[in-house]
């Protein structure tokens, strides 16, 4: 447990996380990721690439495959983000390194997609769950990109084996400093001291990234509700009970993800490197505001309270496994829902305590347009654990995996997350690669 940090501290702190979690990604950040680490290669290398090749973690493959690329005009896959980000792909952009592409582009990436061999993709093992490597040759040149850890974390970026700075490296030597300084920020995360921040902290430096989270994730989900987009979840739920506020809070996260995971070209705002994390710990939060009355300062407090906490819930899982992440960006909306509504810290505590022994551990399977109604009955269980913790219920301690805490509730469901999940992953991933035939 790391030492608790003054006043100041703990609101810089924050404040920084929130920055730098709060950024703006286009469509899905997988294949976006992809498509910047090609998008950086082919920038590494001069010239467009007469060949790629893509060695990608098993969550990566598996939240790449069946998803829209924003802005490819209807493609998915591995192949087509790594050569759309590889053709056209701006790599000054980050997470939007697809929103100039135009037509040329398109067709330019068609046209190698057909063309057999150009883009070859392989299972990278004994990697970190979020790695992306990117070689690509022209010329009897190599330029050699590593992302892993996070989305836009490039741990090793190389042409013809010498890297950029001009040291010689192995490739394999992936970017822990990084991942360290990262979890010792994260470390001075506790519901606690969200919660004191919320109530009194300087947030000032986040007030922009707030801002910003409100008003592109707005916008998305209004898209989902007035275009048919995915599965459609989000328009579902408000045909079915538009005036229920638990309804249009689950229809306004879900919608965000309808569009969003069908390819929809409008920037979204990330949290814990996903955008249907950012919608999920934002749009209930702002359906609530609505009914409570809450605007202005207060609402950008409840917000930035329930981002923190999806943070610190997922700290814990890391940032790509077989948990879906929707469960986390829940219990930061619900424990945001609760404080807005007046709740105490331990009111708070408990729904994320209602809601982590309820869906906590449902599966990922990749991204798809499923995910809109994972993010709807992650946000159910949310309101139904703010409901029960505002009526002074709670599920108990040594029931199944709620410890004594808020802190060990959430390490313990953590711990399943990261550890307990692992072989469901792989398993998972075999299934959707074709290598496990399923069957009685």
């Amino acid at each position: 447990m790391a030492e608790p940090l003054s006043p100041a501290e703990r609101d810089r702190t924050f404040c920084d996380i929130l920055n730098r979690e709060l950024v703006c990604a286009l469509g899905c950040t997988e294949p976006i990721a992809v498509a910047y680490a090609a998008a950086l290669a082919r920038e590494t290398l001069g010239c467009e690439p007469e060949r790629l090749e893509l060695d990608c973690s098993g969550n990566i493959i598996k939240n790449v495959k069946s998803v829209t690329v924003p802005n490819s005009g209807g493609l998915a896959g591995l192949e087509a983000a790594a050569t759309l980000g590889a053709v056209g792909g701006n790599a000054a952009s980050a997470l939007e390194v697809l929103e100039d592409v135009d037509d040329a582009d398109r067709a330019r990436t068609r046209e190698l997609l057909d063309r057999a061999g150009y883009a070859e993709v392989s299972l990278a093992v004994d990697v970190p769950n979020l790695y992306i490597r990117v070689r690509a040759h022209a010329s009897g040149h190599t330029a050699d990109v590593i992302i892993a850890e996070h989305h836009t974390n490039v741990a090793y970026r190389a042409l013809d084996g010498v890297r950029l700075d001009g040291a010689y490296d192995s490739p394999e030597a992936v970017a822990s400093d990084a991942r360290d300084a990262h979890d010792q920020v994260l470390s001075a995360l506790s519901l606690e001291a969200i919660i004191e921040f919320a109530e009194d902290g300087d947030i000032d430096a986040a007030r922009d990234a707030l801002e910003r989270q409100l008003s592109l994730n707005d916008a998305i989900s209004r898209e989902g509700l007035e275009h048919a987009w995915g599965a459609e979840v989000g328009r579902t739920l408000l045909d079915s009970r538009e005036d229920d506020t638990p309804c249009r809070a689950r229809a306004r996260a879900a919608a965000g993800s309808d569009a969003r995971m069908s390819g929809c070209a409008m920037p979204v705002v990330i949290v814990c490197g996903s955008g249907n994390q950012g919608i999920t710990a934002c749009l209930p939060v702002l359906e609530y505001a609505e009914r409570l009355g809450v605007e202005g300062d207060r609402l950008l407090r409840a917000l930035a309270l329930s981002d923190l906490v999806a943070i610190h819930v997922k700290s814990y899982i890391g940032a790509l496994s077989a948990f879906c992440g929707a469960v986390c960006a829940a219990c930061g909306a619900g424990a945001a829902i609760t404080w807005m509504s007046g709740g105490t810290p331990e009111q708070v505590g408990a729904t994320i305590v209602n809601t982590l022994g309820n869906v906590g551990g449902i599966v990922c399977d990749g991204a798809k347009s499923s995910c809109a109604a994972k993010i709807s009955a992650a946000v159910d269980a949310a309101i139904l654990g703010h409901d029960m913790a505002m009526a002074g219920r709670s599920f108990r301690a040594g029931e199944g995996l709620v410890q004594e805490t808020i802190e060990e509730t959430i390490a313990s469901m953590g711990y399943v997350g990261r550890v307990g999940m692992k072989p469901t992953d792989v398993e998972i991933l075999n299934i959707m690669i074709g290598k496990t035939e399923v069957g009685r």
